[in-house]
């Protein structure tokens, strides 16, 4: 009986032992978790938009190729479940050294490893190590040795936002939808870009125009809280297919397309916009956009309204989108007192301010 009581006091010692141990190494873990987790710098949206590497400057159709012919990632195996795509870092890499951007116009997602004088110890780890986890959104991915920098580049199935962690040495993502993160998105699509130029005059070329006049605007709309999804940001040429694509991955508000106008007749000048004459929608559609867009724009620069216009099948990205859609046509570049207004910054920043204020009058009104 006296053992047995013994045995008894023993296994009731034992048991809170245990529990105390327990919650000490639960508060333990805790801490460690509370004081371990970084956060990544994530690239300005401007930055993200703009091509460091020449390779996939030249085009869509290659980009498959280019993916198959580098360093492929190894896609590992795990029995854990998780929700976030995992990619292990070198325990030496530090969260300051890491950079994501997210190259949506390419569904793509570029993770930068700033360790200049290890870039061939990653190159080694890479080989070596896979990724894992949830990989519902990741095709496939490469590691490569740029000048400066190692790039881990991953082939995405369509546009996403995401959210990162990098703890214990691991740098956790989870994707998500635009609409998941953001409650009001715009697309501004500059018109042209590369090889097509759009309207010329002397040395001044319509793909030019509509760039400078969204990078005016991109600095007014980064001080608001609305997200703004631009198809280009430098002299790249995205096909109207991914403008499209954009467009209607992100489940944006209304979609703005800036252009510049010519006429054979010299003399004809002023702002024009056009709207969306194949999807139509209640209350706010593209009609009311391009309303809105003309009369700011003209309003900003004291100009010549000359009024609203249809699409047609050569406004591809306009009649393609299933989102309020317009185009604002800023101006002639064939008439040569426009051309010269065209050519001026404080223009062009009128130009985007009458942009600016439409975009609030939207969410205002509507």
């Amino acid at each position: 009986m006296v053992i047995y009581m013994q045995q008894n006091q023993l296994m009731k010692k034992t048991a809170i032992c245990t529990l105390i141990f327990a919650i000490c190494s639960f508060m333990v873990i805790f801490y460690y978790c509370a004081n371990e987790v970084e956060f990544i710098v994530e690239d300005s949206q401007e930055n993200t938009v703009q091509k460091t590497d020449t390779a996939i400057q030249e085009g869509s159709s290659n980009k498959s190729e280019i993916f198959q012919n580098q360093n492929s990632i190894i896609f590992e195996q795990n029995d854990q479940e998780m929700s976030y795509f995992c990619v292990p870092l070198d325990e030496n890499v530090r969260a300051e050294n890491v950079t994501i951007e997210n190259h949506y116009m390419d569904k793509e997602l570029w993770i930068s490893i700033n360790q200049e004088n290890n870039k061939k110890k990653l190159e080694d780890f890479y080989r070596s190590q896979g990724v894992y986890g949830n990989r519902d959104a990741v095709v496939e991915g490469y590691f490569e040795n740029g000048a400066d920098t190692f790039w881990l580049k991953f082939k995405l199935a369509d546009i996403y936002e995401y959210h990162s962690i990098l703890e214990d040495s691991k740098l956790y993502i989870e994707f998500v939808s635009p609409k998941e993160v953001y409650d009001r998105i715009v697309v501004i699509d500059p018109a042209y870009g590369g090889e097509v130029t759009g309207a010329v005059s002397d040395r001044l070329e319509g793909k030019k125009i509509t760039l400078e006049v969204a990078r005016a605007l991109k600095e007014k709309l980064d001080e608001t809280d609305i997200k703004v999804y631009y198809t280009r940001m430098d002299d790249s040429a995205p096909s109207d297919e991914n403008r499209i694509d954009l467009i209607n991955a992100v489940k944006a508000d209304m979609m703005i397309r800036i252009e510049v106008n010519e006429d054979e007749d010299t003399k004809v000048y002023g702002t024009e916009a056009v709207y969306n004459s194949k999807f139509f929608i209640p209350g706010f559609g593209s009609v009311e956009l391009a309303d809105l867009l003309e009369k700011e724009v003209v309003t900003a620069i004291s100009g010549k309204a000359n009024g609203l216009f249809a699409s047609t099948a050569e406004d591809e990205v306009i009649e393609k989108s299933v989102v309020p859609a317009a185009a604002i046509r800023v101006g002639y570049i064939s008439n040569g007192q426009e051309a010269i207004l065209l050519n001026r910054d404080d223009y062009i920043g009128k130009i985007a301010e009458g942009i600016y204020q439409a975009i609030l009058s939207v969410y205002d009104s509507y």
